[in-house]
């Protein structure tokens, strides 16, 4: 059961960091606040009292997108459907409507939030590897000397291992930022009991362009969930594909290697055969899913593993 003796819900930027930077011990900042009630409720907290809650959804400066000099900023606010019904972010963000599309469930992601998700560091969180993928930085504001101050941090740095996050003390949240990956291919891949409305065991993210011939790989990004304490972005099998002809036997070499990243300590011989099918599976389709160029391999002759 949660009980919460204060509900804030401030209408500026700079009223809610004075509200948190007031907040007693134990107070929570809620946008989505999916996951509040299941750890109250489930086992992960027991019966806990909140002194305040903080609730952000009514600032407009965590609302919307920004494109600009190749890079999108999303506020806050941005929830997990935007990926499935605006057309730039499908575009722009071309991992991000295949990990929407298995995050949780259609009422969820109208309310679910990348940025919370990022905030609540959990190692298998579904939206940290595409957000990695694409260089994401996390922006943090904080109140010095009454004017809001900004910094940003690089998700893979912000995430320092489970429930734990760079975040100072009076800081919130208040977009991130990533790469445009126009023209792209995406692909996310998750396991668990389910393919939706479950925690994932494992998943990974991959994004890739081949060249104007459909024949080399001109970029490649990959990134892991789930294999260890905080995201991985698998920055060996990347250097290995860049300028190298598209065929399935490398593919398959470099998934391999990838099983190396794992780093956890339960199922750890599962989630290594895992994250070898899911790299060769998510470049595979990522080639695939191209919007203008059809990957074209080498070894013409070859047929994808069943």
């Amino acid at each position: 059961m949660l009980i919460c003796e204060n509900y804030h819900v401030p209408k500026s930027l700079e009223e809610a960091l004075r509200l948190w930077g007031d907040a007693p011990d134990g107070s929570r900042l809620v946008s989505g606040a999916t996951d509040i009630l299941p750890w109250a409720r489930e086992g992960r907290a027991g019966d806990v009292e909140v002194p305040a809650l903080i609730d952000v959804t009514k600032i407009p400066d965590l609302k919307g997108y920004t494109c600009q000099t190749g890079r999108i900023r999303l506020g806050a606010a941005t929830v997990y459907q935007d990926f499935l019904t605006d057309r730039t972010l499908m575009t722009n963000l071309p991992c991000m409507p295949y990990c929407a599309i298995w995050f949780a469930d259609d009422q969820i992601r109208e309310q679910a939030t990348v940025v919370g998700n990022l905030v609540n560091a959990s190692p298998v969180a579904d939206g940290t590897p595409p957000v990695v993928a694409l260089n994401g930085e996390i922006e943090l504001a904080r109140l010095s000397g009454g004017s809001v101050q900004r910094r940003s941090v690089p998700v893979v740095d912000f995430i320092e291992g489970p429930g734990r996050t760079v975040i100072q003390p009076g800081e919130i949240a208040t977009a991130v930022t990533v790469d445009s990956a126009y023209g792209y291919g995406g692909s996310f891949q998750k396991v668990g009991q389910r393919r939706s409305l479950v925690i994932s065991v494992a998943c990974c993210a991959a994004l890739v362009r081949a060249d104007s011939t459909g024949a080399v790989f001109e970029d490649v990004r990959l990134a892991l969930g789930g294999v260890g304490p905080r995201p991985i972005r698998i920055r060996d099998a990347e250097r290995r594909l860049k300028g190298e002809r598209i065929t399935r036997d490398l593919i398959k070499q470099v998934a391999q290697t990838a099983a190396d990243e794992v780093g956890s300590r339960s199922r750890k011989d599962y989630r290594r055969d895992v994250v070898v099918n899911f790299v060769r599976a998510g470049l595979e389709e990522a080639l695939a899913n191209q919007p203008e160029i059809g990957a074209k391999f080498k070894n013409f002759g070859e047929t994808e593993n069943a």
